[in-house]
């Protein structure tokens, strides 16, 4: 069967990879086109475009590229078309996906979607278009199959979070090696999650780096995003205890003691590797002002909204200072503040279910294709 899917950010191409080599299981001759970048296109396939091409931060950076956007749109259709897919499975990216989704049902396309979109946190009015549009939706997180059961009548299948694959799945790495080969000393590591777009980037990264003279006893490294060169980040490279390492934020968060995090997937991902965090956002005036009035949510991280408390501190816009930074970062280090996230790390990987996401989307898109 012919699968065409789309992922427009580092995320969705960490777990379209993986669910292309679960569709390529459960249906050896399959052809898929997709959207994504280099993690599914090493898994095979034919890749179209790369989600460095597609990622826009923010309502005034969407707007500021609308027409980039808009011509993105049209050559998917354009493509989607030529290849006549069996089915188009989307992974999140919903201002992209959830257009195409339209425009692919009225031609009596089959549209499945991997990773839902985060309409429990803002736009719940897309709830009518994707019952309207998707035929089946596969969601991750333990709390959306109520909101989309039993608040919306709208049935889903929980297959469980994907990033427990993909952690328990990565290759361990000898920690005496990697800090070798990355020029890292035997000081504790506190890791700097910044983001993996431009724009997060330069309003999180200068913030972050503020507190390392005040942490002489450990090594901050900075985790370089595979859609970012190294000259981006150069300029922010000037304190002796920080370094960089590009692409390899796994590896990184594996051997780190604690970490500074950009909101988004990497805060559930640096709980998953047991990592003591502080959560950081802060966007352009104009993002934020829209967001927060739009937003109804207790919390920005995916760590406390699925346990439903303060797990994390997180630090948002002007809260998001080198004073706070600091306090809260110093908290971390304390043997007993350490402790409690830790326990409640342990009670969050429970709620998330068990592993195999990947596989069981594979299964389910299979089977409701024959």
């Amino acid at each position: 069967m012919k699968y065409y899917i789309i992922a427009g950010e580092a995320s969705g191409d960490l777990h379209g990879s993986n669910l292309m080599k679960s569709l390529y299981n459960e249906d050896p001759k399959a052809e898929i086109r997709f959207w994504g970048g280099d993690l599914m296109q090493s898994v095979g396939g034919t890749l179209v475009k790369h989600y460095k091409e597609l990622s826009f931060m923010g309502f005034l950076e969407v707007v500021l590229n609308l027409k980039t956007i808009l011509n993105n749109i049209k050559i998917c259709k354009k493509d989607i078309l030529e290849f006549q897919p069996d089915v188009l499975v989307f992974i999140d990216y919903p201002g992209f996906n959830m257009r195409i989704a339209k425009w692919a049902k009225k031609l009596g396309m089959k549209t499945h979607y991997y990773i839902s979109p985060q309409i429990w946190a803002w736009k719940e009015n897309r709830i009518k278009d994707i019952k309207r549009d998707i035929d089946k939706m596969y969601v991750i997180l333990p709390f959306e199959k109520d909101f989309y059961e039993k608040k919306h009548q709208y049935e889903v299948e929980f297959v469980g979070h994907p990033l427990i694959d993909a952690i328990n799945n990565r290759i361990s790495i000898d920690e005496s090696i990697f800090r070798k080969e990355n020029f890292l000393s035997d000081k504790p590591i506190i890791a700097i999650l910044p983001g993996s777009r431009k724009q997060e980037i330069t309003k999180m990264l200068s913030v972050m780096l503020s507190v390392v003279a005040d942490f002489p006893d450990y090594q901050f490294v900075i985790a370089g995003a595979p859609s970012q060169e190294f000259s981006f980040y150069s300029t922010f490279l000037t304190a002796n205890n920080c370094h960089f390492i590009s692409n390899k934020t796994y590896d990184l968060l594996s051997i780190s003691f604690a970490a500074l995090v950009t909101s988004g997937t990497a805060t559930l991902e640096t709980a998953l590797f047991k990592v003591p965090e502080v959560v950081c956002y802060k966007g352009s005036w104009l993002s934020y002002q829209i967001a927060k009035r739009i937003v109804t949510l207790k919390y920005i991280s995916l760590v406390n909204l699925i346990m439903d408390k303060e797990v994390v501190t997180e630090l948002i816009q002007d809260n998001l200072n080198t004073s706070t930074l600091k306090i809260e970062l110093q908290k971390l280090l304390n043997s007993n503040h350490r402790d409690l996230v830790l326990e409640n790390y342990n009670a969050l990987e429970k709620k998330l279910g068990g592993s195999g996401a990947s596989e069981k989307t594979a299964k389910l898109i299979v089977k409701n294709l024959k």
